[in-house]
Formats: C-alpha cells, sequence, structure tokens
C-alpha cells in the first residue's frame, strides 16, 4: 500500500500490515482493529485522533509519532517502542505512580 501526502482516513479491520515502514505519512483519524501492525517501523506518522483496538503491536517501532488524541486499547504491545522507550515499561511506570498517589 502506498500512501502520499494527502490525507486518508484509513478504516482497516483484520489486515495484516506486519513489518510494514511508514514514513511521514498523515494517519490522522485512522481505525485499525483485530489488525496485525507488529514487526512496522513508522517514523514521523501522524497517528492524531486515532482508534487501535485489539491489535498486534508487538515489536512495533514509532519513532516522532504524533500520537495526540489517540486510542489505543486491547492490544498486543510486548516489544513496541516509541521513540526507543518500550511501551510496556512505561505502562508499568505509569501504573506504579497512579498506585502510589491513591497510597498518600
Amino acid at each position: 500500500m502506498k500512501l502520499h501526502q494527502e490525507k486518508h482516513q484509513i478504516q482497516a479491520a483484520t489486515c495484516d500490515l506486519s513489518g510494514s515502514s511508514f514514513q511521514d505519512v498523515n494517519m490522522s483519524g485512522c481505525s485499525f482493529e483485530d489488525a496485525n501492525l507488529s514487526g512496522g517501523r513508522y517514523s514521523d506518522v501522524d497517528f492524531s485522533d486515532c482508534s487501535i483496538r485489539d491489535a498486534n503491536l508487538s515489536g512495533l517501532q514509532l519513532k516522532d509519532a504524533n500520537l495526540a488524541g489517540a486510542s489505543i486499547k486491547a492490544c498486543r504491545l510486548e516489544g513496541m517502542t516509541i521513540d526507543g522507550i518500550e511501551v510496556t515499561a512505561l505502562m508499568t511506570a505509569w501504573k506504579a505512580q497512579q498506585t502510589s498517589g491513591e497510597e498518600s
């Protein structure tokens, strides 16, 4: 699939984009459900206001991505990184912070 610089609103269900590579692509407002994005390498991609649900994001590498307003729910996240930081580690740190805030 080749995307041009013009805006496309992608709605994809049960698709396999594993190992895909995107650079400087506007995917704002897109929707992925039950999709396989594992092992992808996405650089300078706009995922603002996207909905990603029940997807396999394991090993996905995001660099310089815009995730403002994005919703990611019920997804496999093992090995997924954002700017080199593993997402599962971020989630663990966030949950620990939330728990310690409740105890104060």
